[in-house]
C-alpha cells in the first residue's frame, strides 16, 4: 500500500509508512545522508499532507521496522494499550494535532492517553507541528518521578550537576561539585561521565560520589554514566548504586551496537531496585525510579542500524524503550553527535524540542543536553534560544557543566549559571527537597524568587579552604 499528494499538476507518491514518515520530516543533514530525505520543499510539503490525512489507527496495522525482525518493534506492539489510545483512535494524523492543541488536551487526559500512542504516531504528529506547537503541547505534559526527590511538578526545572574532569581528578571533580551547588545545581542527578571506563574507576567515583551526598544529607542521587555491564558488576561489589545509565535507541540493532538489549536492561533495573537507595517519601512509598538513559537523533544512522527510516522517528522509538523501563531522567542529548546528523543551530533546535515533545507525549521524564560541537555551523546564541524555548515548554531538566564547556567530554552545553538564568527568568525553583536544603545550607535565600546567598554558606567553606591547599 502507498501514499500519494498532489501539488499542483505533480503527484507525489511514497511507496509505504516507512517512507512517508521520512519525507515528511523536516530537513537535516543525517536524513541526507542517510539518503531518505525529501528531495524538494514541495515533497516534503506534499508528504506532509499526505501524513495528515493518515488515520492514526494505520500505525497499528503497518511497522516501520518489522515485528520479526526487531524487538524494540515487538516492544511497541505487545505493550500497546487500546483502552488508553480509544478517545483519539477515530483521528487522523492532522486531526490529532489539533486536538493536542485544544482544551480537552490537558494534563490529566493527556497522563491517561499516554500509554495509548505507539512513537510512530507522535512522531508523525510531531512532523506537522511548528515550533510552537511542539512547545505548548509538551508543556501540558507533567511526569513526574522520585529517588530522592521529586522530580518534574510544575513550576520546577531540576539540573543534572556534570562534574567530568579530563584525568578523573577527584581535586578537579570537588571543584566542580562545588561550583555547580552553590549556584544551585544538582537535584536530578550528580552525573559523572568517567574519563577511564572501567569497574574499580567506577566503584571509585561512586563512593566518592556518595560520600558527599551523606555527609551533606543532600536530597539527590549519582550515578556514574559507565556501560550497564560496568554498572552490574559494581552492584556485585557492594558499589552504592543509585541510578543505572544506559545510551539506547530505537531499533534493535542500535541497541546490540551499544552492547545490550531488553533483557539486559530489565536484569539491571531488578539490581539496582534490590538495592532500595530511593527515600521513603511522606506519603510512605520508596522512590523507585532507578534507570537513567540518554538517546540522540542521529545514533541509529551512525551505527547503521536504522532500517531505512528517518533519524526523527527512530528517536522517538527509543522513547519505548525507556518508557518500559520507569526511569527517573531521559535526556536527549541533541547536538553531541555532530553536523552529520543536525547540520545547524537550527535543525538542533527543532530536534531538541521534536524530541522533548515525543517523550513527553509518550509519558516519560525528559530532559535535554542543549549542546553542539565545535565544528558544527551553531553559537551558544542559538543554544540560548533552544534552553529558553525547552523551559517554556516544561522541560524536566537540562545540564549543568562548569563555563558550559565540557573539557573531558570536549562539546559545548549549558552551564550552571545557564539554568540560574531560567529558574530566574521563567520563574522556576529547584525539585522542592533539594530547594529546601538549599536555604537549610545557606546556599540561597528564602522567598518567592530563586536567590543565591551574598557570602559563602559556612557548611562549605572547609570544602573551599581545602580546595584552595591543593
Amino acid at each position: 500500500m502507498g501514499f500519494q499528494h498532489s501539488v499542483g499538476a505533480h503527484t507525489y507518491r511514497f511507496g509505504d509508512l516507512r517512507t512517508l514518515m521520512a519525507r515528511a520530516s523536516p530537513l537535516r543533514s543525517g536524513d541526507q545522508l542517510a539518503g531518505v530525505a525529501a528531495a524538494s520543499s514541495q515533497e516534503r510539503v506534499a508528504a506532509q499532507m499526505a501524513l495528515a490525512d493518515l488515520p492514526l489507527s494505520h500505525f497499528l496495522n503497518e511497522a516501520v521496522v518489522p515485528y520479526e525482525d526487531d524487538e524494540v518493534t515487538r516492544l511497541i506492539v505487545d505493550t500497546f494499550d487500546a483502552k488508553a489510545f480509544a478517545p483519539v483512535a477515530h483521528l487522523t494524523v492532522g486531526d490529532f494535532r489539533n486536538w493536542l492543541l485544544g482544551d480537552a488536551a490537558d494534563t490529566t487526559a493527556l497522563t491517561a492517553l499516554a500509554p495509548g500512542l505507539t512513537p510512530e504516531m507522535v512522531a508523525a504528529v510531531s512532523k506537522l507541528c511548528r515550533v510552537q506547537d511542539l512547545a505548548l503541547i509538551a508543556r501540558k505534559c507533567n511526569v513526574v518521578t522520585r529517588f530522592r526527590g521529586t522530580l518534574g511538578l510544575p513550576g520546577r526545572l531540576a539540573t543534572r550537576l556534570q562534574p567530568n574532569h579530563p584525568t578523573d581528578d577527584l581535586a578537579g571533580i570537588a571543584a566542580s561539585l562545588l561550583d555547580g551547588l552553590l549556584h544551585g545545581s544538582g537535584d536530578a542527578v550528580i552525573g559523572i561521565n568517567p574519563a577511564t571506563d572501567n569497574v574499580p574507576q567506577v566503584v571509585r567515583l561512586l563512593t566518592m560520589l556518595d560520600e558527599l551526598i551523606q555527609r551533606y544529607a543532600m536530597p539527590t542521587q549519582s550515578c556514574v554514566l559507565t556501560h550497564v555491564t560496568n554498572t552490574l558488576q559494581a552492584i556485585e561489589r557492594g558499589a552504592p548504586v543509585d541510578l543505572v545509565f544506559q545510551s539506547i535507541g530505537g531499533t534493535e540493532a542500535t541497541n546490540r551496537s551499544f552492547g545490550i538489549d531488553l533483557a539486559l536492561l530489565a536484569e539491571a533495573r531488578a539490581a539496582a531496585l534490590s538495592l532500595q537507595r530511593g527515600a521513603v517519601f511522606d506519603d510512605g512509598t520508596r522512590g523507585e525510579h532507578v534507570m537513567y538513559f540518554e538517546t540522540g537523533q542521529g545514533s541509529a544512522l551512525s551505527a547503521g542500524a536504522h532500517q531505512g527510516c528517518d533519524q526523527q522517528t527512530i528517536e522517538a522509538r527509543a522513547y519505548a524503550v525507556a518508557r518500559h523501563f520507569q526511569p527517573l531522567l531521559v535526556n536527549t542529548v541533541v547536538g553531541f553527535i555532530g553536523p552529520e546528523y543536525l547540520y545547524n543551530g537550527k535543525q538542533i533546535l527543532r530536534a531538541g524540542l521534536e524530541d522533548h515533545f515525543c517523550g513527553k507525549l509518550l509519558g516519560l521524564p525528559m530532559g535535554c543536553d542543549v549542546c553542539f560541537t565545535n565544528h558544527a555551523e551553531a553559537d551558544a546564541d542559538d543554544m540560548d534560544a533552544l534552553l529558553t524555548l525547552l523551559c517554556t515548554a516544561g522541560v524536566n531538566f537540562i545540564m549543568g557543566v562548569p563555563g558550559a564547556d565540557d573539557i573531558m567530554l570536549n562539546y559545548q552545553s549549558t552551564s550552571f549559571h545557564d539554568a540560574l538564568a531560567m529558574r530566574q527568568l521563567l520563574g522556576l525553583k529547584p525539585a522542592p527537597e533539594f530547594d529546601a536544603w538549599l536555604q537549610r545550607m545557606g546556599v540561597t535565600e528564602p522567598g518567592s524568587g530563586l536567590r543565591l546567598a551574598p557570602a559563602l554558606p559556612a557548611a562549605f567553606a572547609p570544602a573551599v579552604a581545602r580546595l584552595e591547599a591543593t
